[in-house]
């Protein structure tokens, strides 16, 4: 009920907003052509990112935009598939009729804009290091959401079978990751390793990743890099759009389908989306890991207005997985069987109903997303409260560990409009957090409140070909834990710490020529220690230990640099980077032989402690495009991290990778888009492991393949893919598998579960259009 009288409360706010805000209305008028022959191109999309409005051109490659602000510089961006996307900065004061003229090319149009950035600018001028992950490639089959990002040097992922993925970004993970959605900062136990993200996998049009330290932008924790989750644009004026996407995997029985709606008019805007997953347990080369299934149901919706004064948003989501563990028992023959000793049967694999134990993730969000026309700027101003839920069912329905978190964050930016290339940007922001046990079973982190707040001053300066950025941040972060006896026994003490820090940055980018572009970071970052690391005292369910946390720990400080040297020209495009992070009071948890008697078991002890740590690395990619209907891509990335205090590598870091995919695109009547491709990964072996409690993983290559193309039926566009992933079969053990040797059981190292094996998913993605 309480949920409920909040999203109307929102609600009654965004329909009914004060106009006082109101300026002068502006409408833009323009044509989009083609650069080399002037031939208009209808059908090409307008988007204003700052405004949250989009536009598509008609037949005679026209397009209005109305309801503008009167005055302002904003970025638009123009999209057209077999086009360079093409990007300009107008002042709406002077602007008149516009024109875009785009430039054919063989090399795939790639998402340019980063609005991840505190300014929202094309990847030339922003000095971070950022990839964009778009629609199409999204909507490549993967199993998760971080699946789909693996592809993008540099990040990795820490997994659970399939189900489970959690973000990687130059060898840091959990905490040291900021995950944006709606504008918010997703709080839902990130510290934990048996569980991913909550949040729909289909819900995003495009994904941002920041690599590197981004503590100015986003304070504590963005100490690795950011995932930028962007909505779909709002739909072009009195339209209603939608898409429905429906996937099938042959690996684990995996059904994914999901339905979306978005509509406009006048500038009341609103979208609805319902996703569905399932599956059954997942299948290794050598045969099915029992109980491995899940089922996942995300509802996702958003109404706002689009006006002169700006825009207002709210979205609201609910998101819901069910994920099966299985503790493995085995015969005499080394084979999973139940507790009672009998064998599994396929039945039993492909039962969809989950058996105990198993996990219920609940994560309920509303987010308020604001922005204002206020004087000489425009004030953004994000508001968002999140419930996350999660529940160990061990052998029924009543959870034996269940946390209750309650999040609500609040961001506040001043954007001061462009002045002699001047954009300077001021802002804070604010946290509040309250996690409670509901269940009287286990516990593992005591109740806990967590405060924070943070100010910040931004500014960036443009010339014709460079850029430079400079800025300082200020953190306050307080941590209070609540004391619990059990059974006359002191589980968990009461704590309170309190942390400050003082982050800034510096960057710098500078565009030879139309084909090569520099850009370089230095910035200083800050993590302050979680509740699980600080007091942690219990079994972690999923991960077969016992972890004991440390009330003393300090925050972790970060000092990185990076540069990038990037190519775009007509057939071959290419970029290199290299990095060095360096962090001081590094927390980790490590096990030096210790053991504990817990619940009836054994489990090896794991305690919280600090080092200093360095991590340094490059991320490398080449595309080459030699003619129209051949594209040869090839991705690398490395990272090394070294314990120096300890003087040994840290642990549970990625393997070096490469990835090379050829694509054969050909014209064929009746279609567009078709492909036909083939891919080899390749990971290098891990031998930089920390061999105190982690083992080594081999090298391997996996053969992926695929075909898709777009038909029509009628004027609708309809869009059909078969890939094939580890096409070989492949046996391997990934560096960051949770499953690999040596990690999922603690007493009998030799034991292992590979990563999946060949999988074969098929694709329908249709895009419609219900009013035009």
């Amino acid at each position: 009920m309480k949920k409920l009288q909040l999203i109307g409360l929102v609600i009654l706010y965004t329909l009914t907003f004060n106009t006082a805000f109101a300026v002068v209305l502006k409408d833009i008028k323009g044509k989009v052509i083609d650069a080399s022959n002037k031939q208009t191109l209808p059908g090409a999309t307008i988007f204003i990112p700052d405004l949250k409005v989009s536009a598509v051109t008609n037949n005679d490659g026209e397009f209005v935009i109305n309801n503008l602000p009167s005055k302002g510089s904003y970025l638009i961006e123009v999209h057209y598939v077999g086009y360079k996307t093409a990007t300009q900065v107008v002042n709406l004061a002077l602007a008149g009729a516009l024109e875009f003229a785009l430039q054919p090319t063989a090399i795939e149009t790639k998402e340019i804009v980063i609005t991840g950035s505190l300014i929202s600018s094309t990847s030339k001028r922003n000095s971070a290091s950022s990839a964009v992950v778009g629609k199409d490639q999204l909507l490549q089959p993967s199993t998760n959401l971080i699946d789909a990002l693996t592809r993008i040097p540099g990040v990795s992922q820490i997994t659970t079978g399939s189900s489970i993925s959690k973000p990687v970004i130059r060898g840091l993970g959990y905490n040291r990751i900021v995950t944006l959605d709606d504008g918010i900062k997703q709080q839902g136990q990130q510290w934990g390793d048996e569980h991913g993200i909550e949040i729909d996998q289909f819900k995003s049009d495009r994904i941002e990743i920041l690599r590197g330290a981004a503590s100015l932008m986003y304070g504590s924790d963005a100490l690795g890099g950011v995932i930028n989750l962007l909505e779909p644009s709002t739909a072009p004026e009195g339209q209603i759009k939608g898409e429905f996407i429906t996937n099938y995997s042959t690996n684990n029985g995996l059904t994914a389908n999901s339905l979306m709606l978005n509509g406009n008019e006048n500038g009341f805007v609103w979208r609805a989306r319902g996703t569905y997953k399932n599956a059954y347990s997942f299948k290794t080369p050598t045969g099915y890991f029992p109980n491995s299934g899940f089922n996942e149901t995300d509802l996702s919706g958003m109404v706002g207005l689009n006006k002169s004064w700006g825009y207002t948003h709210l979205n609201v989501s609910s998101f819901k997985n069910n994920i099966g563990f299985y503790e493995p028992t085995l015969d005499a023959d080394g084979n999973f069987v139940k507790e009672d000793g009998n064998p599994f049967t396929n039945d039993d694999h492909k039962n969809r109903d989950l058996e105990y134990p198993r996990q219920d993730i609940r994560h309920f969000k509303i987010a308020l997303n604001n922005n204002f026309i206020l004087g000489n700027g425009n004030l953004k101003a994000d508001f968002g409260y999140q419930q996350n839920q999660r529940r160990e069912l061990e052998d029924g329905p009543d959870p034996s560990l269940f946390f209750d978190l309650k999040t609500y964050n609040a961001d506040l930016k001043y954007y001061i409009h462009e002045t002699n290339g001047w954009q300077p940007v001021f802002g804070l922001s604010a946290e509040s957090g309250n996690s409670k046990n509901k269940a009287n079973d286990e516990y593992l982190i005591p109740d806990y409140n967590t405060y924070g707040i943070g100010v910040f001053a931004y500014a960036k300066k443009n010339w014709e070909s460079s850029t430079f950025s400079i800025g300082a941040r200020y953190d306050y972060r307080k941590n209070n834990g609540k004391e619990l006896f059990v059974d006359g026994e002191e589980q968990f003490a009461a704590f309170q710490n309190k942390f400050s820090n003082v982050s800034g940055a510096l960057g710098f980018t500078h565009a030879f020529n139309e084909e090569w572009n520099f850009k370089a970071n230095a910035g200083s970052a800050f993590r302050a220690p979680n509740p699980a690391e600080l007091a942690s005292n219990g079994v972690h369910e999923g991960t077969y230990r016992y972890e004991v946390g440390n009330s003393n720990l300090n925050p972790e400080r970060s000092y990185q640099v990076d540069a990038a040297l990037e190519y775009e020209g007509k057939i071959v495009s290419a970029s290199a980077s290299i990095y060095n992070n360096y962090i001081h009071n590094f927390i980790y948890a490590s096990n030096n032989g210790e053991t504990i008697i817990a619940e009836g078991d054994q489990y090896p002890v794991y305690r919280y402690g600090q080092v200093n740590a360095n991590l340094y690395g490059a991320e490398a990619s080449l595309t080459i495009h030699p003619v129209t209907y051949i594209h040869f891509e090839n991705t690398f990335g490395y990272v090394h991290a070294q314990n120096q205090t300890l003087d040994r590598p840290l642990s549970f870091i990625p393997a070096a990778s490469l990835r090379n995919e050829l694509r054969f695109e050909p014209k064929l009547k009746g279609t567009n888009d078709a492909y036909l491709s083939v891919g080899i990964n390749s990971a290098f072996k891990q031998n930089r492991v920390d061999e105190v409690f982690e083992t080594k993983t081999s090298g391997y290559t996996l053969v992926n393949a695929g075909i898709g193309a777009t038909f029509n039926v009628g004027k609708q566009p309809i869009k059909l893919s078969v890939s094939a992933n580890n096409l070989l079969n492949q046996k391997y053990y990934d560096a960051l598998s949770r499953f690999k040797p040596g990690r999922f059981d603690q007493e009998n190292p030799n034991l292992g579960v590979y990563n999946t094996g060949r999988n074969i998913t098929f694709g329908l993605y249709v895009p419609f259009t219900l009013v035009k």
